[in-house]
């Protein structure tokens, strides 16, 4: 236990024996109270971040060394949570008998037993009761197998979530981990959209913004700097980036403490899940209606005939199946997209999928491989191609070239590091990737670049803005701005550019024309352009203002290729055919957009393409004429997907699929019916706002989501409609017998078994078929779509009145036409009958899966 335990000074502070003996000059419950507690005097007494740091054993260039992991370990514990055990299978067996009809089945059980007994004696007078009990059991051990594999799924899907790794400095490289693995000490690299995976010091970083509501409770974020160095775990970076220095892991930070006061939630039913509870209820009310008017009728018989038929009005069989199916078609339906790289986070994405009838659409990285190179400049008004040799920048200029290094290293939130393989490996967004390439490609050594002038001021690149800026200390004194961004955007900026000799020149209209040309011509050969500029902005420069944005020169607009991603345009044509219309959203220039989305087969030629600037001029009304033709919209903000999204969703009552990867896409995919976050390129935070995280980034496993949404509800479809069909016949018959003949021909057990064998093992079968390519070739339900369409009504009740005239045939001509006489006949008929009921039922489940196999095109099973 730390020595600092209920004292207010830590003046007082003893380090205890055993962090002492491990090498460590602080405690972790020491460290826990200094960040949890925001304690900036404690802070102070241990000589700052810098003095925390050398405790802990570590440097900001280095971190820590491997070799005391073990000895960490011990010390200041695991970054990891105390889980809540699993359930195991006897508790989803207790759960599945706490249900309502089966403890009324089970009492009824009883009764029958103790009377059937009584009347009849050992064993005879007990089959009924024992076939309930049967039944009973059944039911409990297929729902509690079924309940118990689906809690084993979800907590694969759930480890599956947890998988997030962060970059880390460990023996003085910097190297991807797992946040299981951060230890105290650890420096650890944030970025925007970033979870911080442990609480923590702020080392260095600019412009911070962390949100705390997820802790807090406050949605004002906060600036984390020097002087208000605390990070706790939990919180988001939603503006900035940084090197934070952990000091606690696990059950000790403040999100672990929190963690451990929560009680697991149940699971939310979905939409589908819900609707049908109601279905089965409706059903169940009025079999219990017709069960108590057959009861009634059937009490006229003698007082002994009364108590035979005492369970008699449990035959109506309550139709718990149908829950039943929907759970396993949504655990199957989950469990299969996660082998097709989809990973569901909420069950109704699933369902809600399949209802699809728009995709909100990214470009990079989901359209596009997001493998990105610098394949085209132009520099000194001149263009070049990048063709990977060494001679590419031997006629640039050398003053030219130094200011694009000091541009390329410095203006980046990449990095270039030495891995342990003792090789240069690239880190960082595929953008900062590529130009990293180019500036090593020129001959620049990214360290010393950086070593050359200080960094005074860092403003990241947002989606707002579309630039990031930086502003360097000279060493010959001075200040200079660096801006890259949207080509447009930093040229707009520039009034003055570099020409053939590398001379600073003014931008003239016909340099202006042939910038704003060149830029045009990437585009249009899909590529994405981005401008690099400089400003000297004198000796005055104060970090607390913002950098300034005009009077800069351009340095080079460069062509980056990010390649469509194969099978895309098949897709789009997939989603197309299955009425589902593709939008591409994108913060690219319009010539760009219009380019890959007319590759992507996205751009038709009677689609309309806008820019996010112009799209939020428009009212209401011109919204309404546009949005039905928009195909494509670029140089788009946040909000702009978000009012698209809001306005398809309420005005044309649309149900609408948005991909988000960035921070800001959190409204949108919010907003969305489904939304999907890409699971490489996406921040934590467009995970946990979207249902569907697609683990590869592809475009077309969107597609495959969408079809198995589809099947989930059209295994649903099969299941009702063959349900359905069980109940009216079962009600039918039983009710005109017992009115006009005063006999009922299924008996309770009879009717409780078929009920039960329908409901699981129906449930089964017809709940868990995979999907077929044309399922994608039918248009989509829509929002307001039927679930029982007018087709499976007439196949129910074509059905049930085939079923009735069968039943009802052997019930008032079966003993003439089988010839059944002696004083067994009425035993044999009603086996007769039944038996009948049991083979209708066989033939209505291959007319079920017939009919809907024909609908869906999966001629295989219709074969068989």
């Amino acid at each position: 236990m730390c020595a600092l335990a209920g004292l207010s000074l830590s003046s007082d502070y003893i380090v205890p024996q055993e962090v002492k003996q491990a090498g460590f000059q602080i405690c972790a419950e020491e460290l826990g109270s200094i960040v949890e507690g925001h304690d900036v005097k404690k802070l102070k007494i241990h000589d700052g971040v810098e003095g925390i740091a050398e405790k802990l054993c570590t440097t900001i260039t280095k971190g820590i060394s491997t070799s005391e992991i073990d000895r960490r370990k011990q010390v200041y514990g695991v970054n990891k949570f105390t889980e809540t055990p699993p359930k195991g299978f006897w508790f989803f067996v207790w759960e599945a008998v706490q249900d309502t009809t089966l403890m009324i089945l089970g009492f009824c059980a009883f009764v029958s037993l103790l009377v059937g007994i009584v009347m009849e004696g050992w064993p005879k007078g007990a089959h009924d009761g024992l076939g309930i009990v049967a039944s009973i059991l059944l039911v409990v051990f297929v729902t509690a197998t079924s309940d118990y594999r689906q809690s084993l799924q979800f907590r694969d899907l759930d480890k599956e979530k947890k998988k997030i790794v962060v970059q880390v400095t460990r023996n003085g490289l910097r190297q991807k981990l797992s946040i299981y693995d951060l230890l105290p000490g650890d420096i650890v690299h944030l970025s925007i959209g970033d979870q911080v995976p442990a609480d923590g010091l702020f080392m260095s970083g600019y412009s911070l913004l962390i949100n705390e509501s997820s802790l807090t409770g406050e949605s004002e974020p906060v600036n984390v700097n020097a002087s208000n160095p605390f990070l706790l775990s939990g919180t988001k970076v939603q503006n900035g980036s940084c090197k934070m220095l952990v000091t606690t892991v696990g059950m000790r930070t403040q999100w672990g403490k929190l963690m451990a006061t929560l009680s697991e939630g149940g699971d939310d039913e979905t939409p589908l899940q819900v609707k049908l509870n109601g279905v089965a209820t409706v059903i169940g009310k009025i079999g219990l209606f017709f069960a108590v008017v057959t009861f009634a009728v059937l009490v006229q018989g003698l007082f002994t005939r009364k108590l035979e038929e005492g369970t008699q009005w449990i035959w109506s069989g309550v139709p718990e199946g149908l829950p039943l199916a929907v759970t396993l078609s949504l655990a199957f339906a989950m469990k299969k997209m996660m082998n097709d790289k989809a990973l569901v986070r909420h069950l109704a994405a699933c369902e809600t999928m399949g209802s699809a009838t728009t995709i909100c659409s990214d470009k990079t990285g989901t359209l596009t491989t997001n493998h990105m190179t610098v394949v085209k400049t132009c520099i000194c008004g001149e263009i070049k191609e990048v063709n990977g040799s060494e001679k590419f920048g031997s006629s640039i200029p050398e003053s030219v070239r130094k200011l694009l290094l000091e541009s390329i290293f410095n203006n980046t939130g990449g990095d270039v590091v030495v891995n342990e393989a003792k090789k240069v490996e690239i880190l960082g967004t595929p953008t900062e990737t590529a130009l990293l390439e180019l500036g090593l490609l020129l001959g620049g050594d990214f360290q010393e670049e950086r070593g050359k002038s200080k960094i005074v001021k860092v403003e990241p690149f947002n989606s707002t803005k579309k630039r990031m800026g930086v502003v360097l200390e000279l060493p010959e004194g001075g200040f200079r701005a660096h801006c890259k961004g949207a080509s447009e955007i930093a040229l707009a900026a520039c009034d003055k550019f570099l020409n053939s000799n590398g001379d600073v020149v003014p931008l003239d209209e016909a340099s202006t024309k042939l910038l704003q040309d060149t830029i045009e011509n990437f585009a249009s050969e899909a590529l994405r352009t981005l401008c690099l500029a400089y400003s000297d902005i004198g000796s005055g420069f104060s970090e607390s203002v913002d950098i300034p944005f005009q009077g800069y020169t351009c340095i080079a607009i460069v062509g980056i290729k990010d390649p469509v991603r194969p099978g895309v345009k098949e897709s789009v044509a997939v989603c197309r055919s299955a009425g589902i219309v593709v939008r591409m959203v994108t913060g690219d220039n319009l010539t760009t957009a219009k380019a890959i989305a007319r590759e992507c087969g996205i751009l038709t030629d009677d689609g309309l393409a806008i820019e996010g600037p112009e799209f939020r001029e428009k009212s209401d009304e011109e919204l309404q004429q546009l949005i039905p033709k928009l195909q494509v919209m670029a140089r788009s903000s946040p909000m702009d997907k978000h009012t698209l999204v809001k306005t398809l969703r309420t005005t044309f009552q649309e149900v609408v699929a948005v991909t988000g990867d960035g921070t800001n896409d959190a409204p949108a995919l919010h907003e969305a019916d489904i939304g999907l976050a890409m699971g490489i390129a996406g921040t934590e935070v467009a995970k946990e706002s979207a249902d569907v995280i697609i683990l590869d980034d592809n475009f077309s496993t969107i597609v495959t989501v969408g079809k198995w949404g589809r099947s989930v509800y059209v295994n649903i479809q099969k299941f009702v409609q063959f349900q359905l069909t069980v109940n009216v016949v079962a009600l039918v018959v039983n009710f005109t017998s017992a009115c006009l003949t005063g006999n009922a021909p299924l008996t309770a057990v009879q009717l409780l078994w078929v009920n039960m064998i329908m409901d699981t093992l129906g449930a089964l079968a017809l709940a868990t078929e995979p999907p077929t390519d044309d399922l994608m070739k039918r248009a989509p339900v829509g929002r307001k779509g039927n679930f029982i369409s007018n087709v499976m009504w007439r196949n129910i009740m074509g059905q049930s009145l085939y079923q009735f005239v069968v039943i009802w045939y052997l019930q008032t001509q079966g003993k003439e036409a089988f010839r059944l006489d002696g004083p067994d006949s009425d035993l044999i008929l009603n086996t007769l009958i039944f038996n009948s009921f049991v083979f209708c039922q066989v033939i209505c489940d291959y007319k079920t899966l017939n009919f809907f196999n024909r609908k869906t095109g999966n001629h295989e099973v219709v074969k068989d």
